[in-house]
C-alpha cells in the first residue's frame, strides 16, 4: 500500500479549506497553522491540486485558495490521485509482473481487486459528505476553539 502522508494531508488541506472559503480565498499559511503541515509541503501539494483543478488561486492582498468545483463534485479519490499519490496494493504497479518476470504472482488479483474496493471506496466519499460527518464537524470547532484562544493569549501578550 502506497497511500503515504502526501495524500492524507492532501485531503486533510482541501477539506480545511472547504470549511473555510465561504469568506473568499484562504491563505495557505492558515491552512498550515490549523493543521500543522508545512507550509512548503503545502505549497507543493496545492501546485498539484490547481494543475488538477480541485482548487484555484487568488493571488495577491486578499489572496489564496478556493475550491475549483463544487464540494459535491469532489471526491477524495480525486485529491489523491490530484497529488500524484498512490492507493495500489500490488507490488507490481497493477503491471502484473509481480515476481520480477512476465509473469503474475499468486495473489496478484487479490492485491488488485483490493486496490479497486479502495478506489471505489474513496471515490465514493465527497467534500460535501465529509463536512457533514458530525466528527469531522467537532474536529474543526475545536481547531477553531484553539486557534481564537492562542489569538486571544498574543492580544494580551501585545498588550
Amino acid at each position: 500500500m502506497k497511500l503515504t502522508t502526501k495524500g492524507r494531508y492532501a485531503v486533510t488541506a482541501v477539506l480545511d479549506l472547504a470549511f473555510h472559503q465561504q469568506n473568499g480565498p484562504v491563505p495557505l499559511a492558515d491552512i498550515s497553522e490549523r493543521q500543522g503541515i508545512s507550509l512548503s509541503y503545502l505549497e507543493q501539494l496545492f501546485s498539484r491540486l490547481r494543475r488538477n483543478k480541485v482548487v484555484s488561486s487568488t493571488r495577491g492582498p486578499g489572496g489564496g485558495y478556493s475550491l475549483a468545483r463544487e464540494e459535491a463534485d469532489i471526491s477524495m479519490a480525486q485529491i489523491i490521485t490530484a497529488v500524484d499519490e498512490s492507493y495500489d496494493a500490488t507490488s507490481c504497479g497493477g503491471e502484473g509482473t509481480c515476481s520480477g518476470n512476465e509473469f503474475q504472482c499468486l495473489t496478484h488479483d487479490l492485491w488488485q481487486e483490493l486496490s479497486q474496493e479502495i478506489h471505489g471506496f474513496l471515490n465514493g466519499i465527497t467534500l460535501a459528505e465529509m463536512k457533514s460527518r458530525s466528527d469531522v464537524v467537532d474536529v474543526v470547532r475545536r481547531q477553531e476553539r484553539l486557534q481564537q484562544t492562542s489569538e486571544l493569549e498574543s492580544v494580551l501578550l501585545e498588550q
